[in-house]
């Protein structure tokens, strides 16, 4: 999987607790999916081990992971 710098530098650092196999998992099988104005794509799904949603942003290739975190305010 490419990851961005900022993703290297500061998403793994500051959050630790998501596994790269989940967001492998919103990668493929997202519940949602929504292109920024920026390009950037977000995409969500349902992590069912920790009950949340999980949001991978890549960059506009659709590939590089740019950002990832549990969105609070995520409605299916």
């Amino acid at each position: 999987m490419k990851t961005t710098h900022y993703f290297d530098t500061n998403v793994v650092t500051r959050r630790p607790d998501i596994k790269m196999e989940w967001i492998e998992y919103v990668l493929n099988n997202p519940v949602r999916t929504v292109t920024q104005a920026n390009g950037r794509i977000r995409r969500w799904a349902l992590i069912s081990e920790v009950g949340k949603y999980l949001r991978v942003v890549t960059e506009s290739d659709g590939e590089t992971v740019h950002n990832a975190f549990f969105d609070r305010r995520f409605k299916p």
